[in-house]
């Protein structure tokens, strides 16, 4: 089966498309690096600066925060890969790690997202029954046992080839062809599709459908109650991470699912399998996006992350537009201070003091 799946890779040219993917591929990930990282490190900057207000929800979005910084910082590695036409120079074992930090930062988001969308739904629907969940020291235990299943979900990738020597003489690394070979492909997938995307989407809607109700029930009780914080940031939370979710992770997981039935059924053909891989590095390219969106969620989720980032970028611009001033200012104040000096008589300290002052 596998001889079969090599031979057919050897004769179908599935990287068809490298010239034009070496030219958008590198520009969308140099996006994604510049301002992924910004983004999140300036998260990480005000959470941290906000330590001592942490709740559950600022917890899972520091979380957050630490895998896309985490993928932010390798994703150079994936700039050359690209620009260099799917031409991997940098060893197997870099090869691995930049793979296990790509899953890891699909996964991490995946489930924290979930786990803000639960804390919402118990702020919201249950805001005095399940006190005890969304207190800090049981949100450290769920964040320990989120890391723990996503390192379980990842770490087989250390364990595999990722790189594969082309016909062409290129070296391609974490490719879909590259995985072929492994006994059994599609049902791992499905089982990993299944796990890792369709249930935490199952948890999400239904969290974000019963905060629609408890919210449509208050208002109907007191209309004043929709101007409160706490629903209106409830609200804006659970909709950016369904948004988040549906761009960043469903394309790619219904593109594996789909394919993985069809292989089930039958063998793809050439074009079937060309197609599948374009799809591919289109659908993680979104997944990746969500390293820029993220900052997006905790915008909104974050007590005072708002107010924080509008005090940063306002002293950045005070400062800008101070500094772009300063030197003409200055210029034109000392040469009025030496035209001062030379018009005023020695006699005359005590008036020159006080223009000094």
């Amino acid at each position: 089966m596998s001889m079969e799946n090599n031979s057919s890779n050897d004769t179908c040219d599935l990287y068809y498309h490298q010239n034009t993917a070496r030219i958008l591929l590198p520009i969308f990930y140099s996006i994604i690096f510049l301002f992924g990282l910004l983004g999140n490190v300036l998260a990480m900057f005000v959470i941290h600066k906000n330590r001592r207000k942490l709740n559950s929800t600022t917890l899972y979005s520091r979380n957050l925060v630490i895998s896309d910084i985490f993928f932010a910082i390798v994703s150079p590695s994936r700039i050359v890969y690209y620009a260099k036409g799917f031409d991997w120079t940098l060893g197997e074992g870099l090869c691995r790690v930049t793979s296990l930090f790509l899953y890891i930062n699909t996964y991490a988001g995946v489930n924290f997202m979930t786990c803000l969308s639960i804390d919402r739904f118990f702020a919201v629907v249950h805001p005095h029954r399940y006190n005890r969940i969304r207190r800090v020291k049981f949100a450290k235990i769920i964040c320990i046992f989120v890391w723990f299943l996503v390192f379980l979900q990842t770490f087989p990738l250390l364990l595999q080839q990722m790189s594969h020597l082309e016909p062409s003489g290129k070296t391609t690394c974490m490719e879909y062809p590259n995985f072929e070979k492994i006994d059994h492909l599609p049902y791992m997938l499905l089982g990993a599709c299944f796990l890792g995307y369709y249930v935490p989407l199952v948890v999400i809607l239904y969290c974000y459908s019963q905060i629609s109700i408890k919210l449509c029930q208050t208002t109907k009780k007191n209309p004043l109650a929709e101007k409160t914080g706490t629903n209106r940031k409830a609200t804006n939370t659970i909709i950016l991470v369904i948004v988040v979710f549906f761009i960043c992770f469903t394309p790619y997981h219904v593109a594996i699912t789909q394919h993985m039935i069809k292989k089930l059924k039958y063998t793809p053909d050439c074009d079937e399998r060309k197609l599948f891989q374009v799809v591919l590095h289109i659908t993680v390219c979104l997944m990746n996006l969500n390293c820029c969106l993220d900052p997006l969620i905790y915008f909104c989720a974050c007590k005072g992350y708002k107010n924080q980032i509008l005090k940063i970028l306002k002293r950045q611009a005070s400062i800008t537009s101070s500094s772009a001033t300063r030197p003409g200012a200055e210029e034109s104040s000392r040469d009025l201070t030496e035209n001062q000096i030379q018009r005023i008589p020695l006699n005359h300290n005590t008036n020159l003091s006080v223009n000094k002052k």
